[in-house]
């Protein structure tokens, strides 16, 4: 009677497990590309045309010229930008696939020294080789979950998504588009350069803080901090085209 009380108490287990699963929700961010490409493409946004429209300004450019250029360099850049983008993507999906290739054809060749490896990975976390072993010989039967785990273990790699790469590049573009726009909105407005530029200076500033606010949210990174920073380094960026400019063209 004792033994089937133990049974029925087992029995539990797997059903009382998966509810506590059930209603236990991890709030992880797993959006971490996304909000990368998103960075990079606002705040090359923001800073290279914010210096740009600024120099040409310290110029004696009218707001039509800075404007015409400003647009200019947001098209391009933009393009330049997600084709970086796209490119370094792809490379790093033809990196997995490279990599997945030569451990399939390992795990053909020296099936013992896959296993073996396989003992030390798990050696690493202080599983005790009585304890793995039982682990790595279930993983020899199951040779896509053994393929699966030497990526991820061995190699550290995370089987990518075959679109990230027209994601990524079609995300920073259209980042560094919106972030663009912002410093020449004043050149639309303000017909006279010296004047836009001030008003440029305001807007942009401003929205390199908001940025950097968010960013610091999102990177785990002191938002306040982060603001300061980002909104610093478009700072010094436009104020050294403007003198540039100044010095060259008084």
């Amino acid at each position: 009677m004792a033994g089937s009380g133990n049974e029925h108490r087992l029995s539990l287990e797997e059903p009382e497990k998966q509810s506590l699963l059930n209603r236990h929700t991890e709030k992880h961010f797993t959006a971490g590309e996304i909000v990368r490409d998103i960075i990079i493409g606002v705040s090359d946004g923001l800073t290279v045309p914010f210096a740009l429209a600024a120099g040409l300004s310290g110029a004696n450019a009218t707001s039509s010229i800075v404007l015409t250029a400003g647009i200019a360099e947001v098209a391009a850049g933009a393009i330049s930008m997600g084709l970086g983008g796209y490119l370094a993507a792809k490379g790093e999906a033809d990196h997995y696939n490279r990599e997945l290739k030569r451990e399939q054809d390992e795990i053909i060749a020296v099936p013992e020294t896959e296993a073996a490896e396989v003992g030390e990975i798990l050696a690493e976390y202080g599983i005790e080789e009585h304890e793995y072993a039982p682990v790595v010989n279930a993983l020899r039967k199951n040779p896509q979950a053994w393929l699966d785990f030497m990526m991820k273990f061995e190699l550290g790699l995370e089987k990518p998504d075959p679109r990230r790469a027209l994601y990524s590049a079609m995300t920073i573009a259209i980042a560094y588009v919106l972030g663009g726009l912002v410093p020449l909105i004043p050149y639309m407005f303000i017909p006279k350069a010296t004047e836009a530029v001030l008003v440029s200076v305001v807007v942009t500033l401003i929205a390199l803080f908001v940025f950097g606010f968010v960013k610091g949210c999102f990177t785990g990174n002191k938002p306040v901090r982060s603001a300061l920073e980002t909104a610093l380094i478009g700072a010094i960026a436009s104020a050294a085209a403007y003198g540039l400019a100044k010095a060259f063209h008084p």
